[in-house]
């Protein structure tokens, strides 16, 4: 697909506000950080959703580090949330923040979500990160839970995006498309498979947003000016996936 121009961060006349959202499994940064941290800048996000951040010894120097390197401040999430992290720019303004741990299943991952409520310009925006399931029948329980918390935010536009650890065919990928905006879908812009970075074949990475934001393009950033190829195979084993957003003023 040809590269067009991603939209800048920035606020509209009506109180809206253009929003650059970045979702970005980083493995526990246990590959290469600084190529972690340079692909993060050169997207410009006003927010990262972070998958497999660092959980265990001194996560919290761990992710402080990413944030600095990254020109960001640590939102929420991080081991409280079992690996999903939430980093933000100083244009954002928190409202709340929450991590939840999911039910746990005997013999499998523990996982979580990093949620936050937070306003950009005029607009009031919920955000959740998420790290689903490696097994189907949790992974579709999950989805529901996503969808759950959500609408929990109380809030009138929302942003969830992860991984997902399944295609767009899968039952939980599904589940969560039919409420939500697959940002790709709507308006795929750069790459669109995620997973492996030396051999990108399927999609298991993804953004959803609420009806009510305007989705302006989303997609793996290859080609976007500052991004190295080296730079995204040696940062992790997932590609990130960035989109940009008009969330309506609130």
């Amino acid at each position: 697909m040809a590269m067009s121009a991603l939209p800048d961060s920035r606020t509209e006349p009506d109180g809206s506000a253009v929003i650059r959202v970045l979702s970005y499994n980083v493995r526990s940064l246990r590959d290469d950080e600084d190529a972690v941290a340079r692909v993060i800048r050169a997207c410009a996000p006003d927010v990262v959703l972070v998958q497999e951040a660092p959980r265990f010894f001194r996560w919290r120097k761990h992710a402080a580090r990413l944030a600095a390197k990254s020109e960001l401040v640590i939102l929420g999430g991080g081991a409280t949330a079992s690996g999903p992290l939430l980093l933000c720019s100083l244009r954002v303004t928190v409202e709340r923040t929450e991590d939840l741990l999911l039910p746990l299943t005997p013999g499998l991952h523990r996982r979580g979500f990093a949620t936050a409520v937070v306003r950009i310009a005029g607009a009031r925006l919920g955000l959740l990160s998420c790290h689903l399931s490696l097994r189907g029948d949790e992974r579709y329980d999950q989805a529901g839970l996503l969808l759950d918390r959500l609408a929990a935010l109380d809030v009138p536009h929302a942003v969830a995006a992860g991984d997902i650890n399944e295609r767009p065919g899968g039952r939980a990928f599904r589940r969560l498309a039919a409420e939500l905006q697959d940002c790709w879908a709507v308006r795929p812009w750069g790459g669109e498979y995620t997973s492996t970075p030396d051999d990108p074949h399927q999609r298991i990475d993804a953004v959803f947003a609420t009806k009510g934001v305007e989705v302006l393009g989303c997609g793996v950033p290859v080609g976007l000016p500052g991004i190295r190829d080296a730079d995204l195979k040696a940062a992790t084993d997932h590609l990130p996936v960035l989109a940009a957003l008009r969330v309506p003023a609130s």
